[in-house]
């Protein structure tokens, strides 16, 4: 999918690590060609920051928006896995950074319906954010 690719810049991963995604299906619900048990440290990205994310276009944010929403199922099935394999989760902090970003691009998205002159429009946009 390259468009994800494009939109996960921020979450890229460091020189060591070449992830092996697996295609569709259950399979993107978890983190494919890490080993568990590994103790190398990986480093990941930062959160966006809601500067860059006001750059954005309505389309680039509703796909950055399910992007990050695959990434936080994929982080909290991958989680629910090691806990009952006993197994400590590597880098809990991706998934701060993978909420912070939802946060900001709400904070965004809502700034953006709040300048919306028609009333009705305006509602309606702020009743769909509320919801996500």
């Amino acid at each position: 999918m390259q468009v994800a690719r494009t939109f996960l810049r921020p979450f890229a991963v460091a020189h060591n690590y070449t992830s092996v995604r697996l295609s569709g299906g259950l399979a993107d619900f978890f983190e494919a060609g890490r080993d568990p048990k590994s103790t190398e440290k990986i480093v990941y990205g930062r959160s966006w920051k809601a500067s860059e994310l006001r750059l954005k276009s309505w389309d680039d944010l509703h796909k950055l928006w399910y992007v990050l929403l695959k990434e936080k199922n994929m982080l909290l099935s991958q989680k629910q896995m090691l806990n009952s394999q006993s197994l400590r989760m590597p880098n809990p902090e991706r998934s701060g950074k993978v909420r912070k970003s939802m946060c900001r691009l709400k904070q965004v998205l809502t700034e953006r319906a709040l300048e919306i002159e028609d009333r009705t429009k305006r509602n309606v946009l702020k009743r769909m954010i509320n919801s996500m």
